[in-house]
């Protein structure tokens, strides 16, 4: 085997390989129990204590079997998270879990979860959901959508903009995983219009093709 042809084969060995495992697809550890120190160290993630230290408390969280307090009265429902924020053992491990629950016509407008994909299973009640995804005219969407009922089970996509409206005459109950110890939640009305520095007037006005004066009532809605 000649030299050029081994360096040439080494070469196509090693992008394949960094194509399909760019990343480590295990955590590295058994145990990284996040502890918050933003200030003498800053990681894409949370810095993990020493692994003696752990304690079955890190590994532990209740509270998903009662409804939240309602976050937003005017859309009518509460989300109750389970993440690595407050339960440290999840660090690393890429899964997180909420509870949503919605009074009647409750709805949590389009968001996002930027990090992770989001699988929701209905526990009760009639569930109206559905994600935009792209189309090939970039100036149109396609949606997909369901109305659930208990027992079923529906995916979002990573990143895709997505809501959820309870479309039943009684309260309804979500459990939703994500493949995120922090799946991040972006409210795409709030984003947009509850900015800090706001947008300019005249690119939300010429953006959504609407009057700058129904632009300033709908920053004082989301503000």
């Amino acid at each position: 085997m000649s030299m050029s042809w081994l360096i040439t084969t080494l070469a196509i060995a090693a992008f394949f390989s960094s194509q399909l495992a760019a990343y480590d697809l295990n955590p590295l550890q058994d145990l990284c129990v996040a502890v918050k120190d933003n200030v003498s160290v800053f990681v894409n993630g949370m810095v993990c204590k020493d692994p003696k230290l752990a304690k079955a408390d890190d590994f532990f969280a209740s509270g998903l079997n009662v409804s939240g307090k309602i976050v937003r009265q005017k859309f009518g429902y509460s989300v109750t998270i389970v993440d690595v924020n407050n339960m440290p053992g999840l660090n690393t491990l890429g899964i997180s879990i909420a509870r949503a629950d919605f009074e009647p016509k409750g709805l949590i407008p389009l968001h996002t979860h930027p990090r992770a994909t989001e699988l929701i299973t209905i526990l009760e009640g009639t569930v109206y959901v559905g994600f935009l995804a792209p189309a090939a005219n970039i100036f149109k969407s396609r949606l997909f959508s369901k109305i659930l009922n208990p027992g079923d089970v529906f995916v979002v996509p990573q990143g895709l903009i997505h809501f959820q409206y309870n479309v039943g005459r009684t309260n309804a109950t979500v459990l939703a995983t994500f493949n995120s110890q922090n799946p991040g939640f972006v409210m795409i009305p709030n984003s947009i219009f509850a900015s800090d520095p706001p947008i300019l007037d005249d690119a939300l006005a010429k953006g959504f093709q609407l009057d700058k004066k129904v632009i300033k009532q709908l920053r004082k809605k989301f503000a």
